[in-house]
């Protein structure tokens, strides 16, 4: 009896799983940490060990790219297909810090098995969703009979995501033509539950600034002056009170102006997560949900902008009282964006607000970081089909949807190479990404895998419109 696709893909990933884990297990014991520079020999030892096996995988092309940091990989296997769409595939292979004495039970870097889950740092961030890749292609070229994958196939892999990705912009610009793509997926998320998988479609942006307010050339005393001059620390308050009306919007004019709003279709899909308020407040370790009006908790989260004060200060902060006015106060805030949104618009209209908020008497300096981009794909454009088809194959069940709170180097990739971002990830919040004990569920690993067997080709057959959109 002959194999389907399907079991034939399965079979495959089954005969390999052992080697594919020992290969892992292998790169997890790299210590690629980029935020320490005792360890810029063990960032650069994994980017060629993953270079290396990207060639034994069958990647024609796999190079180390240097940046000013720590090392990144490109790899390359061209399709056959002449008329093959092009993807590229993003994630990164250097780790968070990690000690035995943060409370691991067991050496960070050294993988152990326990039942069903892998636990090491990188495990699921990101390295193990990165090198289900590998076997993925091959799963796809012995269940298909092909040579080359029905993709042109690109990876490029970071080395510096887990240090805020400082020199990623600048690489993939140097790379642009290098890297090239009609479509980039990104495996560096994860999904709802091990119950309930889903594809993220989007992340919010982000922009960050400090805005300090200057009134007297020095503290001066509250009897002397105070009431009749104006105080840093006061106006400050003010500044923070006046960040947001009383429905928790965003006060700044032109804030919302542009933003693609949610769609009745969105809202209904997220309200199919089997989300429970009270467990996310514990932990969150809060005691209420709030934010803006008119919206649940995860559409507050993940497609609603936000304004946050991450910090305030002014005056005296010692024990007792000290009655003074003080020379400066500052508050440090931090936006989240949308997709329509845009970094340098944001600082220009926080900037007029301030500006216009800020009374007379009291001298203002505003400092922005450098921003990141929001990236969201619409839930009907074909190449998002494809992901949720290719994995709707592997888990054999529906496939619902998230989107991500948080921000990352993923809009620069949309950015400068004007694609699409997918995203497929297969980690779970049990995971422990950041945290002692990091782990990753091995069927799901394996699912992952399954997945990209069937993307490639699911891909290369409905392209037409998606290149068309």
């Amino acid at each position: 009896m002959s194999e389907t696709p399907d079991s034939a893909v399965r079979t495959y990933i089954e005969n390999h799983r052992a080697a594919f884990l020992d290969d892992l297990a292998e790169w997890l014991r790299i210590p690629s940490v980029s935020a320490q520079p005792d360890h810029a020999g063990d960032v650069r030892r994994s980017a060629e060990w993953l270079t290396a096996r990207l060639k034994e995988t069958g990647f024609p092309t796999a190079e180390v790219w240097e940046t000013a940091g720590a090392p990144a990989v490109f790899a390359e296997w061209p399709s056959d297909d002449p008329q093959a769409p092009t993807v590229l595939v993003y994630g990164h292979h250097d780790v968070q810090p990690a000690a035995r004495e943060d409370g691991w039970h067991t050496d960070p870097f050294e993988p152990v098995v326990q039942g069903n889950r892998l636990h090491a740092r990188g495990a699921a961030d990101d390295k193990g969703q990165v090198f289900f890749h590998t076997l993925g292609v091959r799963a796809h070229l012995a269940a298909t009979g092909r040579t080359t994958p029905a993709v042109n196939l690109k990876l490029l892999v970071e080395g510096e995501e887990e240090s805020g990705s400082p020199h990623f912009r600048e690489l993939i610009e140097a790379h642009k033509d290098r890297i090239a793509a009609d479509a980039v997926i990104v495996s560096d998320t994860g999904m709802w539950s091990e119950d309930t998988p889903t594809v993220c479609t989007g992340m919010r942006g982000l922009a960050e600034c400090e805005i300090e307010l200057h009134g007297p050339d020095q503290d001066i005393h509250s009897g002397s002056f105070g009431g009749a001059v104006p105080n840093p620390a006061t106006e400050v308050a003010r500044l923070v009170a006046a960040l947001h009306d009383e429905h928790a919007r965003v006060a700044i004019p032109g804030f919302y102006e542009g933003i693609t709003e949610l769609t009745d279709a969105e809202r209904a899909l997220f309200a199919e997560l089997p989300f429970d308020e009270e467990r996310w407040l514990r932990t969150a370790k809060s005691h209420g949900a709030h934010g803006e009006a008119g919206y649940t908790t995860l559409e507050r989260i993940w497609a609603r902008p936000t304004a946050e004060v991450n910090g305030i200060g002014g005056g005296y902060q010692g024990a007792g009282s000290k009655t003074i006015i003080p020379s400066s106060a500052l508050v440090k805030l931090s936006f989240r964006l949308v997709a329509g949104q845009d970094p340098d618009r944001l600082e220009e209209a926080v900037r007029a607000w301030a500006a216009a908020t800020v009374p007379a008497g009291i001298r203002h300096t505003v400092t922005f970081s450098p921003g990141t981009r929001p990236c969201l794909t619409p839930l009907d454009h074909p190449a998002l089909q494809s992901v949720v088809r290719a994995m709707g194959r592997a888990f054999e069940q529906p496939i619902l949807f998230t989107r991500e709170g948080g921000s990352g180097p993923a809009a620069d990739l949309q950015d400068v190479l004007a694609a699409p971002v997918l995203f497929l990830g297969i980690s779970v919040p049990s995971d422990g990404w950041h945290a002692p004990n990091e782990k990753v569920e091995i069927d799901l690993l394996l699912k992952g895998v399954e997945t990209t067997a069937y993307l490639w080709g699911d891909l290369a057959e409905n392209w037409r419109d998606a290149r068309a959109r």
